[in-house]
């Protein structure tokens, strides 16, 4: 049996990684009275990694996982937001009820042994 290449094995743990952060996150929106719509969103234009609803208010969550929360942060670039919004309308046009929720970004920045840094409405629509 041959061993896999580094690089591969290096991508392997961290989509282990991703995946463990973004449970955890869920877990944190189930804490705070959120209930799950979806993970791992993907439309025609976009991706929206966590969408969660309390009440009428819908958050769309980026998660990031990186070697320090300040590089989380940074990795969320105009271009991801632009797709997150884009996403999060996509899914609001196919709900019948859409135009009803009122819409929040949220962003869960992940480094190794720290704790989450949670922002509440982390960008707007109109950026």
């Amino acid at each position: 049996m041959t061993a896999e290449p580094p690089a591969k094995g290096r991508r392997r743990r961290a989509e282990r990684a991703g995946r463990l952060v973004e449970d955890l996150t869920l877990l944190l929106y189930l804490c705070l009275g959120f209930r799950p719509l979806a993970r791992r969103l993907r439309t025609p234009v976009g991706e929206i990694d966590l969408l969660v609803r309390r009440r009428r208010l819908v958050v769309a969550v980026e998660v990031k996982y990186r070697a320090s929360r300040d590089i989380a942060a940074w990795s969320i670039t105009a271009r991801n937001r632009r797709r997150i919004v884009d996403a999060t309308r996509w899914w609001l046009a196919s709900e019948a009820a859409g135009t009803d929720y009122a819409i929040r970004f949220d962003a869960v920045l992940w480094a190794p042994w720290s704790r989450p840094r949670r922002i509440v409405g982390a960008f707007e629509a109109d950026e």
